[in-house]
């Protein structure tokens, strides 16, 4: 298994959180979101979804479906 991040195991702060909530606000890719806050993508995703923070990108079409 790879390296875990130096955050690995410990508490969400409030500036995190509020973090967290801008980057996803902003159509940020979870894996980038973890990047930035030293996390792996499934603790943000974890945390994310514990504050009811939609990581759904808003701007995406369902099914990659293009308009023409």
């Amino acid at each position: 298994m790879g390296k875990q991040p130096e955050n690995a195991h410990k508490k969400w702060t409030p500036a995190e959180k509020i973090e967290l909530k801008k980057l996803a606000q902003g159509n940020t890719p979870t894996r980038v979101i973890g990047l930035k806050l030293k996390r792996t993508p499934g603790a943000v995703q974890a945390e994310a979804s514990r504050i009811n923070v939609s990581l759904d990108p808003p701007n995406r079409s369902p099914y990659n479906r293009r308009k023409k």
